[in-house]
């Protein structure tokens, strides 16, 4: 058999796109009226019993009905053809046939294309197979394809090409668009629970003169009018946290966020969070809230709490785990009690479970001539979470919170009562990926103070991923900010899990790939 080339195959549609110029006079006419989709259309064929009408019963009726769609298939006997014509809620078939159309029509049909985007007006009928269909009256062709769709069998098997051309993973694979549809239910759904919950939603800025809200690096970019950097934002937080001073108690944003590191299929350079904030509340309350969205969200979209996620059965219906990191780390690093409380024994024992030796004497070298007394502490726990995330973080498969973080790398978080080297603060994990982040909010503007500075010294020492002072903030907590809860979620990673996508990539519509030439 000989294969048609794809440049054969788009010079023939190009042919029938001319033709139909000079045929119809409008190739890409917009006079078409659509008068429902066709699962409303799908709809009206239905009886009150819930069963099909008969095609006696639709006869009777005679259902007329305006769709448009594209044609997904064609099965043509010469004189008629049945089309499959899909909306962006369902598919129908339709019945083109050269007695029952008028002759312009049936010109148009037979210029027709898998892909065109087709217009047809006409009557409900069920076929001799007992499928609902429509008995096209005219048929028009709205919009030609000029390339032809990927080969029906193997469609747009190729990820990167699928990521790329979007557009035509769309159109080719049910998958992809339920992924999608499945997303905006999702934010739809976390919106819906906040506001039932009094939170209101807001916007804040995206360029940001001070780099803050996380360690990150960032995307920079310059106003040319004020003549100034500014930095694509990393996270909202300090402007959220704002609002909380400003007396917005309950406040949320569903943002974009832009940091400036590799990508994987965990990572994309620009995602979306939603970062919520709730005065008078601990971590411990947005733990327990963050459990209930997660289940209530499964069983509300999926119908279902055991989701296939990663090679793993993930079980969101029975109590998250609650893990603090140093236990975690006897647990499954069989930490050293010293190594908790020493910088020199903390390194040691690091280098031993392959930490990055780089970024542990940066640690070092920052601790090094600090007069703070808990030093020794804080740089032992510091490195301790570079050991976490090499050992332990494996391990964490089923919901885990991992709790009770060291405050030398948690700059806006509340100290422990307890100890206040650690912080009160969690991180959600499921099958070894983080979902969120979330504290009680620091609000002692002296301590702020000190732990901006403190990031400083991190620069100087050679961390790439630090804050920068921001005294405007020190300045709106010197007005009070209540006592602050506040976390963050990644949607995109959400999206996986409720989708049991294993990419980041085939969660978001357009993800950052390299250039194609």
């Amino acid at each position: 058999m000989i294969e048609t080339s794809e440049n054969t195959l788009i010079d023939q549609r190009l042919e029938k796109l001319q033709k139909l110029r000079e045929v119809d006079g409008a190739a890409y006419p917009n006079d078409f009226r659509v008068t429902e989709s066709i699962a409303t259309v799908r709809a009206r064929g239905i009886g009150p019993d819930g069963e099909q009408l008969s095609n006696e019963a639709l006869e009777a009726a005679a259902i007329q009905v305006s769709v448009a769609g594209r044609a997904m298939a064609v099965n043509s006997f010469g004189k008629a053809a049945f089309i499959r014509v899909r909306d962006r809620s369902d598919t129908m078939q339709v019945y083109v046939k050269k007695d029952e159309v008028d002759e312009m029509s049936f010109t148009r049909f037979k210029l027709l294309d898998i892909g065109d985007i087709v217009g047809v007006e006409g009557e409900l009928f069920v076929t001799r197979t007992g499928e609902l269909s429509v008995k096209a009256k005219s048929f028009r062709i709205l919009s030609k394809s000029q390339r032809p769709l990927p080969e029906k069998f193997h469609g747009l098997q190729d990820a990167e090409m699928r990521q790329r051309m979007r557009y035509v993973d769309m159109i080719v694979n049910d998958d992809s668009r339920e992924v999608f549809r499945t997303r905006t239910r999702i934010i739809k759904y976390i919106r819906d629970y906040l506001d039932q919950r009094d939170f209101i939603e807001v916007e804040t800025p995206m360029m940001h003169p001070i780099l803050g809200g996380a360690n990150a690096r960032p995307f920079v970019t310059h106003h040319n009018t004020l003549d100034v950097d500014l930095y694509l934002r990393i996270a909202p937080e300090l402007y959220l946290k704002r609002l909380v001073v400003g007396g917005f108690d309950r406040v949320y944003e569903m943002n974009r966020n832009f940091r400036n590191e590799g990508f994987s299929n965990r990572h994309n350079p620009e995602f979306t969070m939603i970062e919520l904030y709730q005065a008078y509340a601990t971590y411990l309350d947005l733990m327990d809230m963050t459990e209930d969205l997660f289940q209530s969200m499964a069983r509300d979209i999926l119908g279902k709490t055991v989701v296939q996620f990663r090679g793993h059965d993930i079980d969101l219906g029975k109590p998250f785990r609650r893990l603090p990191v140093c236990e975690g780390l006897r647990e499954y690093a069989d930490a050293p009690e010293q190594a908790f409380h020493d910088g020199r024994a903390a390194y040691e024992w690091g280098l031993k479970h392959r930490i990055d030796r780089k970024a542990a004497d940066i640690v070092m070298k920052k601790y090094q001539d600090s007069r703070d007394p808990n030093a020794q502490r804080n740089c032992a726990l510091e490195i301790c979470m570079m050991v976490f995330e090499e050992t332990v973080e494996q391990h964490l498969i089923q919901p885990t919170f991992v709790t009770d973080f060291p405050a030398a790398i948690s700059p806006l978080s509340r100290r422990k009562d307890s100890d206040p080297t650690l912080v009160d603060r969690f991180e959600l994990y499921v099958a070894t990926n983080e979902f969120g982040n979330a504290f009680s909010e620091l609000n002692d503007p002296q301590d702020q103070e000190e732990r901006f500075r403190a990031q400083m010294v991190a620069k100087a020492a050679g961390d790439q991923e630090t804050m920068e002072y921001d005294e405007d903030y020190i300045r709106a907590l010197q007005y009070a900010l209540p006592p602050t809860a506040g976390e963050g979620i990644g949607i995109d990673r959400l999206a996986m899990l409720m989708t049991g996508s294993d990419s980041i990539r085939d969660v978001i519509l357009f993800p950052m790939l390299r250039p194609e030439k």
